[in-house]
């Protein structure tokens, strides 16, 4: 009986996922991508200091672009499309300080969390993982 058991129990505990990353938003398409951001370079400069971010676009780069922030703790990355309209001409969002801000509704989404105040979906977050000082790499 106890051999049955691990049977049982031995997929369950092999699907489990080291890293669970959630990235489903029904307005936005999953384009996958890789960029690599040396800080050292004029145009990441400014993501060497906490709260400051930047704007990255270009083909084959998000949906509408990136946005990547530090977070004085860490970094985070976020597409710059906005996460509760649909594709549009005015759907990709602009930088405010540590806000995001949607052109289309005038929503402002909290480039610490990626979250609005009442807004149903957040914004579509990116892995990032710090290569060395200077360096990042934000894929999907």
């Amino acid at each position: 009986m106890k051999k049955y058991l691990l049977l049982l129990l031995l997929p369950l505990i092999f699907s489990c996922e080291k890293e669970s990353f959630t990235n489903n938003n029904p307005h936005l398409p999953n384009y996958g991508f890789n960029v690599n951001i040396n800080m050292n370079l004029p145009q990441y400069s400014s993501l060497q200091f906490p709260s400051n971010a930047v704007y990255i676009s270009g083909a084959g780069v998000g949906v509408r672009g990136i946005f990547v922030f530090n977070t004085g703790g860490n970094y985070v990355a976020f597409d710059a499309a906005c996460p509760n309209q649909a594709l549009s001409s005015c759907s990709t969002m602009t930088l405010s300080g540590i806000d995001a801000i949607c052109p289309c509704d005038d929503v402002r989404y909290s480039l610490f969390s990626g979250q609005a105040q009442g807004m149903q979906y957040p914004m579509k977050q990116y892995r990032v993982e710090q290569l060395d000082a200077v360096s990042l790499r934000v894929y999907n």
